[in-house]
């Protein structure tokens, strides 16, 4: 089963803002049970796992970690902004969670779709590009918990006036330009239709194809604004 069940299964419990001897209850089972299945001790049957699609409102492949949408299908981007309302179940950590998994599937795709072009270059730049976003999300938290910034070696004035934007910018060129290189010298690159991501990384593809498409709609909106 999958390892993110259990995770999953505790996540959307909370959500539910029930306790486990509640849970238990309604599920059928004993609550030292449910405490094994949340924390991954034992593997449930699938007899359960119906019953705690139909008590959470969400689907097996949702559930088991197949798909990051509760119903099944592809997430639209006014499904993920839509998560964030208070009324929508899918709010805190569990929307913390669907976040994560879509960006960890989609880098992890990425970075083996860079992998088969051989070239550090390439990959090291768009190691740099993304470990500068999570840089900037983490200080902005930090800042923002009132921690001392004196943490960072890098002077919080530098920061907020766009240095690791820079940084970003710079890796992103250095990127393009290996990708440049490696087209000048003929290598091959990966079959990149959606049939062959599809074959390749079946499940993770999801991630990817979300990513992209809930960027390119923002983008899109953005790019329309008067």
């Amino acid at each position: 089963m999958s390892s993110e069940f259990s995770r999953t299964l505790s996540l959307l419990r909370q959500e539910k803002g029930v306790s486990q001897r509640i849970a238990a209850g309604a599920l059928g089972i004993s609550q030292a049970l449910l405490s094994h299945y949340e924390n991954g001790i034992r593997e449930p049957g699938l007899a359960f796992v119906v019953r705690a699609c139909d008590y959470y409102g969400v689907s097996a492949d949702f559930i088991l970690g197949r798909t990051l949408s509760p119903e099944g299908n592809m997430l639209t981007e006014q499904d993920i902004l839509d998560a964030a309302e208070p009324k929508n179940n899918l709010r805190g950590s569990v929307l913390a969670t669907l976040q994560s998994k879509l960006l960890s599937g989609a880098v992890g795709v990425l970075f083996e779709l860079l992998g088969k072009l051989g070239d550090k270059a390439a990959i090291n730049a768009a190691a740099s590009y993304l470990g500068s976003a999570v840089y900037q999300i983490y200080r902005h938290l930090y800042r923002s918990s009132g921690a001392n910034e004196a943490y960072f070696a890098l002077d919080s004035t530098l920061c907020s006036m766009g240095l690791p934007d820079a940084d970003m910018k710079l890796s992103e060129s250095r990127l393009a330009a290996a990708l440049r290189s490696l087209r000048a010298q003929k290598a091959e690159f990966p079959d990149l239709s959606s049939a062959a991501i599809n074959a390749a990384y079946p499940g993770r593809c999801q991630s990817l194809t979300q990513v992209l498409s809930t960027a390119d709609a923002r983008l899109t909106a953005l790019s329309r604004q008067p």
